[in-house]
């Protein structure tokens, strides 16, 4: 996903949906949820902050990778 910030201030609707479908993939390795998820992009001195939030009722047991 590098540069995708890089020249505008927001995510297309489209490519919000798309980022946090990924982003559901990856957290429902190490959560259970509702699967409800937001995202904030704001504009910073140094580039953007990003913060990303959803509910978890559990945190999933995960072996380390050999």
């Amino acid at each position: 996903m590098n540069g995708v910030f890089s020249d505008r201030d927001l995510f297309t609707e489209e490519e919000k949906q798309l980022f946090l479908n990924d982003l559901k993939n990856v957290c429902s390795e190490y959560f259970d949820g509702d699967g409800k998820y937001s995202l904030d992009l704001t504009r910073t001195e140094k580039g953007y902050s990003v913060c990303i939030v959803f509910d978890a009722v559990r945190v999933k047991k995960f072996k380390k990778p050999r």
